[in-house]
C-alpha cells in the first residue's frame, strides 16, 4: 500500500510539474504572438505616416506653388510689392482665424 501511495504522489507530482512548463509554454507562445502583432501594426502605421508625411510635403509645395501664381497674376495689376503684400495678407488672416479656432476647440470643456 505504501508503495502505492508513492508512485500515486510521484505520479500527481509530475502531472503538476508538466502542467507548470505546459502554462509556461503557452505564457511565451501568447507574448511571443504579442510582440509580432505589435511589430506588423508598428510597421504598418510607419508606413501609413511616411505617406502622410509625403503628402503633406506635397500639398505644401502646391500651395506655395498656387500662391505664387496669384502674386504673379496680381502683379500685372497692381505691381510685384502690393502683389505679394496682398496674398501674404489674405493668408495670414486665413491663419489667424484657423488658429484661433483651434485654440477655442482646445478651451472646450469636456462635459462627463
Amino acid at each position: 500500500m505504501t508503495g502505492e501511495r508513492t508512485d500515486e504522489e510521484a505520479g500527481i507530482g509530475q502531472l503538476v510539474s508538466q502542467l507548470a512548463a505546459d502554462a509556461r509554454e503557452a505564457a511565451q507562445a501568447e507574448i511571443a504572438l504579442a510582440k509580432a502583432r505589435a511589430a506588423f501594426a508598428a510597421d504598418r502605421y510607419k508606413w501609413a505616416a511616411i505617406y502622410f508625411a509625403v503628402a503633406g510635403v506635397l500639398a505644401l509645395a502646391a500651395l506655395i506653388a498656387m500662391l505664387v501664381g496669384i502674386i504673379l497674376t496680381l502683379a500685372t495689376v497692381i505691381g510685384p510689392g502690393w502683389a505679394t503684400a496682398a496674398v501674404v495678407a489674405v493668408v495670414l488672416a486665413i491663419a489667424t482665424i484657423l488658429g484661433l479656432m483651434g485654440k477655442a476647440q482646445l478651451s472646450k470643456k469636456v462635459v462627463s
